[in-house]
């Protein structure tokens, strides 16, 4: 079923003016400034750090683990619940603390597990260096729930680029997932060659700025995703989403694209046709939203996921 019917919220925000699909969007830029590379390295237990003292990328009662995979370390914090799991996954730029507010409220809500992490690069999990792959993102969540012991009843909740994340590990992992919702996130079905074109173009200026202070975690992951965007891209418009996991995708009133009419449209009309491309797949519209849905309408993703959650079979 389908529910359907960016001015920006700070300049800081909007660095890439046009092209949020690219890791400075998303807050990238306010929301690293106080990471360094000494905290990107810094060393953890593999067991939890107290919960009473939560760190950069902690909530309140969640518990850090530094997992191996592939020769690097990735940051877990996990809120122990019952029963089933919540997964939450940042846009690009984005560590685990992008989600610390909404943490809490859906584990009281819900009473699930809830798990957030720092992708590779950034928080306190280690740089891997070359361009960025999605599908090796994917294969980093898919080993440290492994590790976690969750394998299956998760509800994976994806803003921005980690839709990319989303759709990988769905494609290869769809007896884990109970159900997902995607928060305005990149869908295939957006990635045309001329699309992409003109997301390269639009971004030429940025990377090179970055390329000016590389060592910034935001800055790292913005260079490492345009190194392969072309052909990483032309890669992801033909993947698809499995037919046995629902799926709820929130899109933005503004879009990321709210300069940009053409695009803006293009972004939506790329949402529906991921919602009409199979079943158990709903569209619902965040009114008065900027890209950044979860800070703008968190409670409209609360109850998205909670939604999902519940009906899931038991």
């Amino acid at each position: 079923m389908s529910r359907t019917p960016l001015q920006r919220r700070r300049h800081a925000y909007r660095v890439l003016s046009a092209l949020a699909l690219l890791p400075l969007a998303a807050g990238a830029v306010t929301a690293c400034k106080g990471n360094d590379s000494s905290s990107q390295q810094a060393a953890a237990s593999p067991s939890a750090t107290s919960s009473a003292s939560p760190g950069v990328g902690q909530s309140v009662g969640s518990k850090l683990y530094m997992l191996p995979h592939d020769g690097h370390r990735l940051a877990f914090y996990v809120t122990r619940g019952s029963g089933r799991t919540i997964v939450l996954d940042s846009g690009g730029g984005e560590d685990a603390s992008y989600w610390k507010d909404l943490v809490p409220k859906l584990h009281a809500a819900t009473g699930a597990t809830v798990i957030t992490y720092d992708r590779a690069g950034m928080g306190k999990s280690d740089v891997v260096p070359g361009a960025w792959k999605a599908e090796s993102a994917a294969g980093d969540l898919e080993s440290g729930l492994e590790q976690l012991g969750v394998t299956r009843d998760v509800t994976l909740v994806s803003h921005s680029e980690a839709g990319e994340v989303a759709s990988y590990f769905a494609e290869e992992n769809p007896r884990v997932l109970s159900g997902a919702v995607l928060v305005d996130a990149d869908l295939p079905q957006f990635f045309t060659d001329e699309e992409i074109a003109r997301v390269v173009a639009a971004s030429r200026s940025q990377v090179e700025a970055a390329k000016k202070d590389p060592d910034k975690p935001a800055n790292r992951q913005l260079i490492s995703t345009a190194e392969n965007y072309l052909p990483a891209h032309q890669t992801y418009h033909k993947v698809g989403w499995p037919d046995s996991v629902p799926v709820t995708v929130i899109v933005s009133e503004k879009t990321p694209f709210d300069g940009s009419p053409v695009d803006a449209q293009r972004w939506r009309d790329a949402a529906a046709s991921f919602v009409n491309a199979g079943p158990d797949r709903t569209l619902v519209t965040a009114k008065g939203s900027s890209h950044d849905v979860p800070k703008d309408r968190p409670a409209l993703v609360r109850k998205e996921v909670e939604d999902m959650l519940a009906a899931a079979p038991r």
